[in-house]
C-alpha cells in the first residue's frame, strides 16, 4: 500500500438523508461495522464520531473494540453537531452556556484521544453559520471561535486539533467555509497543535483546486494535519468514491501531497447510501486512491518542472494523459 488508510466508521453503517430518514439499508451495530472493516485490505485505522459511535458511557468500550479488531484509532470527531441543541451554533453561539458546553465536548474528545495514543481530534463547526441576513455578528463569531480553539489547544498541547471546513449544510452558510478562511482562523490562534483537516468534497463544494489547497496550507504554516477523502459534483456533499468524478484533479492533488511531504492518514469519508456492499465501497475507494497515487508518481520530475515553468496547458494535458494511460 502507498499510504496509511483509515475510514470514518459511517462508511460501514446505514446512512440516511432527509428523504429516507431511517436509512437505505438495515441498521447496523458498531460490531458489524468493524467486522466489515476487517475485510478491507490496507485499512488500518478507524475514525469515530461523537454522538453517533461514541458517548461518555461507551467510549472506553468502543476504543477497546477498535483495537481488538486490529485497528488504530485514527481520529475522534467531537460531538458538536449531532444533537439538536447545537442547531443555533457551538463555539460561535450567542449563548455562553452553549459555547462552554461545546468547548468542553472538544476537551472530552481530546482526553479520549490522548488516553489512547491517537492524539488527534477534528472539530467541524457545521452549525456555526447563518441562513438569513442579519442572523450573525460575524466579528463576534470569529472572536469566539478563535478563543474557543485557543482554549482547547492549551488544554493538551500534545493533541492535534485539525479543523474541518465546509461551505454549507446544515446551515446555508457555514462560517468556517474554505481553506483560506480556516487558515486565517488557525493562524490567529497560532498554536502548533491546531491545523486543518482537508475534506476533499468540502473543498470541491467551495470551488477550490485541491492541489492549491495543499500548497496553500504548506506555504502558510504547514497546517495540513489530516485528509477526508471522497468526491462529488461540487453542488452538494455527495461523499462518493474518491476519484470517481474529478479524476484528473486527483493526479495533481497527489503530486502536491507528495511534494509537500504529507505523511499522515488518508481517511475515507464516504457515505455509501445505496451501495449495499459497504466492503466493496471501501475496497474500491482504496483501489482508486492507490491507482491515482501511482499515476502521479509516474510523472517525470523534470517534465513537471518544465510544465510548471512554462504554464503550457497542452504539455500539462499530455503529461497527465501519459501518466494515466501510458
Amino acid at each position: 500500500m502507498e499510504h496509511k488508510y483509515a475510514a470514518v466508521a459511517v462508511l460501514f453503517g446505514n446512512t440516511a438523508d432527509r428523504y429516507v430518514i431511517q436509512g437505505y439499508t438495515e441498521p447496523r451495530t458498531f460490531d458489524q461495522m468493524l467486522a466489515d472493516a476487517q475485510k478491507v485490505d490496507g485499512l488500518t485505522g478507524i475514525e469515530v464520531i461523537g454522538g453517533w459511535h461514541i458517548n461518555d458511557d461507551n467510549q472506553t468500550e468502543v476504543v477497546q473494540k477498535i483495537q481488538h479488531a486490529g485497528f488504530d484509532l485514527a481520529c475522534v470527531i467531537p460531538e458538536i453537531w449531532a444533537n439538536p441543541k447545537w442547531g443555533w451554533g457551538t463555539f460561535a453561539s450567542t449563548d455562553p452556556g452553549i459555547r462552554r458546553d461545546a468547548i468542553d465536548r472538544v476537551k472530552v474528545a481530546m482526553d479520549l484521544a490522548a488516553s489512547t495514543g491517537c492524539n488527534h481530534v477534528s472539530p467541524w463547526f457545521g452549525h456555526d453559520g447563518w441562513d438569513y441576513i442579519f442572523q450573525m455578528d460575524y466579528l463576534k463569531a470569529y472572536d469566539w471561535i478563535i478563543e474557543g480553539l485557543s482554549e482547547c489547544a492549551d488544554h493538551n498541547p500534545n493533541v492535534n486539533i485539525s479543523v474541518e471546513f465546509k461551505p454549507k449544510e446544515p446551515r446555508t452558510h457555514i462560517l468556517v467555509a474554505n481553506t483560506a478562511k480556516t487558515l486565517l482562523l488557525i493562524n490567529e490562534v497560532n498554536k502548533p497543535n491546531v491545523g486543518v483537516n482537508l475534506d476533499v468534497g468540502h473543498a470541491n463544494m467551495a470551488y477550490e483546486t485541491l492541489a492549491e489547497c495543499v500548497a496553500l496550507l504548506k506555504r502558510f504554516g504547514d497546517k495540513l494535519m489530516h485528509l477526508h477523502l471522497n468526491d462529488n459534483y461540487r453542488y452538494w456533499d455527495d461523499d462518493m468514491i474518491p476519484g470517481s468524478v474529478h479524476t484528473l484533479e486527483w493526479i495533481e492533488f497527489f503530486y502536491w501531497l507528495n511534494k509537500t511531504g504529507y505523511d499522515n492518514w488518508y481517511s475515507l469519508d464516504v457515505f455509501a447510501y445505496r451501495e449495499k456492499d459497504k466492503v466493496a465501497a471501501a475496497r474500491e475507494s482504496i483501489a482508486w486512491l492507490e491507482a491515482l497515487s501511482k499515476a502521479s508518481q509516474r510523472l517525470d520530475h523534470d517534465e513537471v518542472t518544465d510544465v510548471l515553468h512554462s504554464g503550457d496547458a497542452m504539455k500539462a494535458q499530455a503529461m497527465v494523459r501519459k501518466a494515466l494511460f501510458g
